[in-house]
């Protein structure tokens, strides 16, 4: 598969251009906003083509797929193009900005009969994986609470727009809320029903949140604990599955990394469960590549996309209104 890259960005730089390269893809172009950017990482990266318009990527029939990952405002129009271009396509979280957006985006590519897919890296680690099944063989018992702790300390190098600029959809929801959101759904094989939520701005940026709290209803009956921030260099991350025959608690998973650490406690015991530590990133593009084959599904479609980002905004919302809010899933169907 030959790619083009739609972005330059720090997460395409770290991770996903190995990703790509690991299964086997060429990594054939890269696009920026400005010319400069474009060409300078090429050339750290070994990209022959580079330029500042989707023309270059769009109007090549050799490349297939694109993967965006510019900031979230341009998601929408930029992968409307690249579907009427006939390409796959893998887009970063959030999809769009709005529920509308996100919505005719998923909706133009199955029209079009490409393969449309959300990079929510966390569903492929194999620790998460393994606590879905840990889950759905029943070793806790019915789920009674998720708590997701999230909440970390956002580095220097990618702060800029995340911090300071809600234009560009910055802020800690769309950016780590709607991660959890997706684990939650990936977990649980239910959809939050309403939420409740407070948010804060610390003074890291201007003109966003930076740290959120909020409390999300399940059709089970389960409630989940979401906190997610951008200001707690020492905080740790992980996640809590506590059950009417057990818990497990997952330490240090919340990562781009395959690493952590899970336990499951139940009458009998402590006991250590491993999990596979494979690339978070290789094991998305892998699922892509495989769907495109058509073999199987992506590991977060775009409705997984479009469900994660009705959750966020839900939350948003909550915390600006005060209101408990009902998540609004009728665009999802």
């Amino acid at each position: 598969m030959r790619w083009g890259l739609i972005g330059a960005s720090t997460i395409a730089e770290q991770h996903m251009i190995g990703a790509i390269r690991a299964t086997g893809g060429e990594v054939a172009a890269v696009v920026s906003t400005t010319k400069a950017r474009a060409r300078d990482f090429a050339a750290r990266h070994g990209i022959p083509t580079h330029g500042a318009t989707l023309a270059l990527i769009l109007d090549d029939p050799s490349i297939r797929a694109v993967y965006i990952s510019s900031t979230n405002e341009k998601h929408h129009a930029q992968a409307l193009s690249a579907i009427a271009a006939g390409k796959h396509v893998l887009c970063e979280k959030p999809l769009a900005m709005t529920l509308d957006e996100a919505t005719e985006m998923v909706a133009a590519a199955e029209a079009a009969g490409v393969i449309f897919a959300t990079n929510h890296h966390l569903r492929c680690s194999g620790s998460h994986r393994a606590v879905r099944d840990l889950i759905a063989q029943g070793r806790i018992g019915r789920v009674l609470s998720l708590r997701l702790f999230h909440a970390v300390h956002l580095p220097g190098n990618l702060q800029g727009w995340r911090i300071n600029d809600a234009g560009a959809g910055g802020g800690v929801i769309p950016d780590i809320t709607v991660h959890d959101a997706d684990v939650a759904r990936f977990l649980l094989g239910e959809d939050p029903v309403a939420v409740v939520a407070q948010m804060t701005a610390s003074g890291m940026g201007q003109g966003v949140e930076d740290s959120v709290m909020s409390v999300w209803s399940m059709p089970s009956g389960a409630m989940v604990f979401g906190h997610e921030s951008f200001t707690h260099p020492f905080a740790g991350s992980g996640l809590e599955v506590h059950g009417t025959h057990g818990s497990i608690f997952a330490r240090g998973v919340m990562t781009q990394q395959p690493k952590g650490e899970i336990e499951l406690v139940t009458a009998t015991g402590r006991e250590a469960v491993s999990f596979p530590t494979h690339n978070l990133y290789a094991q998305g593009v892998q699922d892509f590549l495989s769907a495109v084959a058509g073999q199987g599904a992506p590991a977060a479609t775009g409705r997984d996309g479009i469900a994660s980002l009705a959750v966020a905004l839900a939350v948003r919302e909550a915390a600006r209104t005060g209101i408990r809010q009902t998540v609004d899933y009728r665009r999802t169907a």
